[in-house]
């Protein structure tokens, strides 16, 4: 990874390149950010320890991933974190503890999505978020942190035709398109019925910019950077 990164950074460098990889070792985030990467997302999913013993298997600890994300911080990453709204089990208590931890982390780009289901996962049989709780939360975050990146995530679109307007409307300030293969975007779905699993990078890119016009805003080509004002 570090040398894919290094290639892209010296064959694009005026670019940003971000990453999402997981929980790692804070001398592999180091390398890969000594490689030329700036960001890197990696959601904290809850900021209470019960609520994430019940999402992820036992082998895995919230402690170990707010040390990464502190260690993210730390090597200077421009760093993301985030949840999904409407998780299996999720409180109104638990989405407040975890606005206090996005405060003490103050991350660069928060991630925030409607939580969906997926036929093949241990949560198959519960609801799905809620747009509108969504995109109540993206306003708060906006408020809160008005510097930061707010992605309006593809989950968004696919509850709602009009999902990711929505959350630009709401405060959202990045856009996601999807610009893998069509061939095997199907292979890493992480939720059912995912849109833009059909149409070409190009298609895809043009369809968004036009969606965006609508709503009387433009598609800024820039690396986005946390905190840039941008005409």
């Amino acid at each position: 990874m570090a040398e894919i990164v290094s290639e892209i950074k010296e064959k694009f460098p005026d670019c940003a390149v971000t990453l999402s990889l997981g929980e790692r070792s804070k001398e592999s985030y180091k390398r890969l950010y000594e490689a030329g990467a700036d960001r890197y997302l990696l959601r904290h999913e809850t900021a209470n320890a019960a609520h994430y013993g019940r999402l992820h298997p036992s082998y895995m600890s919230l402690e170990n991933r707010k040390k990464c994300l502190y260690n993210l911080k730390e090597i200077g990453y421009q760093t993301s974190c985030g949840i999904m709204v409407g998780s299996p089990y999720q409180t109104v208590e638990n989405i407040y503890e975890d606005i206090m931890f996005m405060k003490d982390l103050q991350p660069h780009m928060i991630g925030i999505g409607p939580f969906i289901t997926h036929k093949d996962t241990p949560f198959k049989d519960f609801k799905s978020g809620s747009v509108e709780d969504t995109l109540a939360l993206l306003a708060v975050l906006r408020l809160i942190f008005p510097r930061v990146l707010l992605p309006a995530t593809t989950a968004l679109g696919t509850l709602d035709p009009m999902g990711r307007e929505k959350g630009i409307l709401a405060g959202a300030n990045v856009l996601m398109p999807n610009l893998s293969p069509v061939g095997v975007r199907k292979k890493y779905s992480l939720y059912d019925n995912k849109i833009c699993t059909g149409e070409e990078a190009a298609e895809c890119n043009v369809c968004l910019r036009n969606r965006i016009s609508r709503i009387g805003y433009q598609v800024a080509d820039c690396r986005g950077d946390y905190g840039a004002v941008y005409e």
